[in-house]
């Protein structure tokens, strides 16, 4: 594994691992990660695929894990940073990639949040397809029912409350989503009371719609959070793009559970992460539903 340092167009620093050789490998693969989870969480899996031959980069998003200046004293209440910046910071690790590994693929795997973001990307053509894990709309509607139970208050009154005392929003302290700066949480607040999620708050249709890259999303039938409808909403703003979602039971995967974190957990290592590759694998065929 290498460490480095990236920079986003306005200089903001982002730790990035490469995992695997420079040269040789058979593609790239970015791996997009969920909202509040670092990217450590994902080096596993990272290993075991760079283990099958791919250049495999993680990294965290700027203000988040090894993102967070050491300077910032203050912590994420001092961090300046929107879903807008997040969607520049995976560009910036995307154009890195394609940079450091030209022949081959770029896949990108992206975890909640991170199959969500490539959609608002200003240069898409660098992508050659999308593996969604466990990733739908946040409308509030459309997530699992105890989500929907809590949603008023969480997004009408926690969330403005805690973030306007906090300077943050202490998802660490409440039990939730994690620590999220500021500006990330009031961006993904109305994302998430917009029937249309992302492309209705930003008015980004035509976002989307300059994706052309296949998306396969899995939808796994006992997440938590995200529903099949969410999950298929998500999918239909990526209008122009080749596209499916496949419901992933985990009996059918022979193991007990999986639900919104679980598919990178090593305890999937002997079976689940050889089907990702496969379902990987499949989106050079280009096929949508």
């Amino acid at each position: 594994m290498e460490t480095l340092t990236l920079s986003a167009p306005d200089g903001a620093p982002l730790a990035a691992r490469v995992f695997g050789a420079e040269g040789g490998a058979r593609g790239s693969v970015v791996i997009g990660a969920a909202m509040g989870v670092r990217q450590a969480y994902y080096a596993p899996f990272a290993q075991w695929l760079a283990g099958q031959g791919w250049r495999v980069t993680t990294f965290d998003y700027r203000g988040m894990g090894d993102s967070l200046p050491a300077a910032a004293s203050r912590g994420l209440r001092g961090v300046q940073a929107t879903l807008n910046d997040w969607v520049r910071d995976y560009e910036t690790v995307v154009a890195h990639a394609r940079a450091a590994q030209a022949d081959g693929p770029l896949y990108l795997i992206g975890h909640s949040l991170g199959g969500q973001l490539p959609g608002l990307f200003a240069q898409p053509e660098r992508v050659d397809g999308l593996l969604g894990v466990a990733s739908g709309s946040g409308y509030w509607r459309d997530t699992a029912p105890a989500l929907r139970r809590s949603a008023p208050f969480f997004w009408h009154v926690l969330v403005p409350v805690s973030t306007g005392v906090f300077g943050y929003f202490p998802g660490n302290r409440l039990g939730m989503v994690g620590d999220l700066p500021a500006g990330v949480i009031r961006q993904w607040r109305r994302w998430c009371l917009n029937p249309r999620y992302s492309a209705g708050a930003e008015d980004a249709t035509t976002r989307y719609a300059r994706a052309r890259f296949p998306v396969l999303a899995l939808s796994i039938a006992d997440d938590e959070m995200m529903t099949q409808r969410g999950i298929e909403n998500l999918v239909a703003l990526y209008q122009n793009a080749p596209r499916r979602v496949q419901t992933v039971v985990p009996a059918d995967m022979a193991v007990r559970r999986i639900g919104h974190l679980g598919a990178f957990r090593s305890e999937h290592a002997s079976v689940l992460w050889p089907q990702l590759q496969q379902w990987m694998l499949g989106l050079a065929s280009k096929e949508s539903t």
